[in-house]
């Protein structure tokens, strides 16, 4: 498995914690990484995700929730919320990397986390904003959070 892919878990992993514990990210990342055999390119990627995704979390589930219907983003499954921001993230403030990407790795680390359903309605909430990224950027852009 690639470092990119591994970031994404192990941030997914400190996202759901945070889900339980108010502590900033900053304060998390030395304990969480205490007992892990990780190379650096991986720490770094995962803290960037963890961090830009506690910066832009309203705006993330805003934009969720814009193509969620009949979801409320508060009452999704922990872990498939936490996929879709990670994705969500990456496609507007992350590296510049294609959308089917972004999208393809979310599906993946959702049938290694949470199962097949979770993945196709991963699937589904990042498509449609993929759909209405022009969309999204315009309205990120004229908010100034690009």
């Amino acid at each position: 498995m690639g470092t990119r892919r591994n970031a994404r878990e192990r941030a997914l992993q400190i996202l759901f914690q945070l889900e339980f514990d108010d502590t900033p990210p900053d304060l998390i990342f030395p304990p969480y990484w205490q007992d892990k055999d990780v190379i650096e390119d991986e720490r770094l990627h995962c803290e960037s995700l963890v961090e830009g995704i506690a910066l832009n979390r309203t705006r993330i589930d805003d934009i969720i929730q814009s193509v969620s219907q009949n979801w409320r983003v508060s009452r999704m499954v922990l872990v498939d919320r936490n996929i879709l921001r990670i994705a969500t993230y990456e496609l507007f403030w992350g590296e510049k990397l294609a959308p089917g990407i972004v999208i393809n790795e979310a599906i993946e680390i959702a049938k290694k986390f949470s199962g097949e359903q979770s993945a196709t309605f991963v699937n589904g909430i990042l498509d449609a904003v993929r759909r209405r990224s022009d969309e999204i950027l315009k309205t990120l852009k004229e908010e100034g959070h690009e």
